[in-house]
């Protein structure tokens, strides 16, 4: 590519909302999460290792499709999932951490050595749940 020599339209995504393409035989109910994997596929919120918290799903999507193919619309921002129990319970004293995904509607404090994760940052702590804040790329930065 070569330098513009010339005005150009640069197209841009506006609002809250994107679309990803989810990984091979997922089952994703609205307003769960999502985490991305290692290939960029979106696949629903598990104990699982190599992916990071991208939303909340904004349809319910079931699709036996190969990896990549199948789209799913899914909202990035704070949401309120439930918290773990006992040792991984999530307190206020964890704000601005990074909580890691249990299932498509848990986080916990911790990584359960090395087996879950990440979810987001924890931005509150109420007594419905926790409040994540899904930005992948904030996520990965506080990984670092």
């Amino acid at each position: 590519m070569t330098a513009a020599v010339s005005d150009r339209n640069t197209p841009r995504r506006e609002g809250d909302e994107r679309v990803g393409l989810l990984a091979a035989s997922q089952a994703v109910f609205l307003g769960t999460i999502l985490m991305r994997n290692a290939a960029g596929n979106l696949l629903k919120g598990a104990t699982a290792v190599g992916s990071v918290g991208v939303g909340v799903s904004i349809e319910a999507v079931t699709s036996g499709a190969s990896a990549g193919v199948q789209p799913i619309r899914y909202r990035p921002g704070i949401h309120r999932f439930m918290n773990s129990a006992s040792t991984d319970l999530i307190t206020r004293a964890e704000i601005g951490q990074p909580a890691y995904v249990v299932d498509d509607q848990t986080v916990a404090k911790t990584s359960a050595t090395d087996t879950r994760s990440p979810a987001g940052v924890i931005e509150d702590v109420d007594a419905l749940g926790v409040w994540i804040r899904f930005d992948e790329a904030l996520t990965r930065a506080v990984l670092s």
